[in-house]
C-alpha cells in the first residue's frame, strides 16, 4: 500500500489530465504526476531503511501532492464548478503530510496503521469526486424539459 498509493495518485493525475486537455495544459497535474512517480520510487527505497524514513518520504509527498491538488481544484472551480471534494482532499493531504513528517521524527513505533486512515480518506474523496463529476456531467448533457 505504501508504494501503491503514490503510484495510483500518479496514474489518476495522468488519466484526469489527459481527459481535460493533457499534462501540458494542466501544469499542477503534471507536477503532481512527477512528484508522485518520484515518491513511489523514494518510498520503495525508504522501505529498506526504516518506517521513519518511509513516513518522512510519504509525508513530504502528501504535503506537495495535496498542494498541487488544491491548485488544480481552484483552477477548475472557474470552469467546472464545485470542486469541494478535491479541495477537501488536497487540504487533508497537505495537513496529514505535515503530521506524518512530525511523527517520523518522533520516538513512537510507526507502522502501516499510521497511514491506513489517510489512504481510506483519499479513496473516499476520490469516489465522491468521481460520482459528483459523473452526475454533474450527465445532468449538464441531459436535455432540459420545458414545463
Amino acid at each position: 500500500m505504501l508504494v501503491a498509493y503514490p503510484a495510483w495518485d500518479a496514474l489518476a493525475n495522468y488519466i484526469d489530465a489527459r481527459r481535460t486537455g493533457g499534462l501540458g495544459r494542466n501544469k499542477s497535474q503534471l507536477l503532481n504526476f512527477a512528484v508522485s512517480i518520484v515518491a513511489t520510487v523514494a518510498v520503495a527505497i525508504a522501505l529498506g531503511h526504516s518506517m521513519n524514513a518511509v513516513l518522512s518520504v510519504y509525508g513530504v509527498w502528501a504535503v506537495v501532492s495535496g498542494l498541487f491538488q488544491l491548485l488544480t481544484a481552484v483552477r477548475r472551480w472557474k470552469t467546472n464548478g464545485a470542486q469541494w471534494a478535491m479541495i477537501l482532499s488536497g487540504a487533508q493531504s497537505a495537513l496529514a503530510g505535515l503530521f506524518f513528517v512530525r511523527m517520523a521524527g518522533g520516538t513512537e513505533a510507526i507502522g502501516i496503521a499510521n497511514v491506513a486512515p489517510y489512504a481510506a480518506f483519499g479513496a473516499f474523496y476520490f469516489l465522491v469526486s468521481a460520482v459528483w463529476l459523473s452526475v454533474s456531467d450527465v445532468l449538464r448533457k441531459s436535455p432540459r424539459v420545458a414545463s
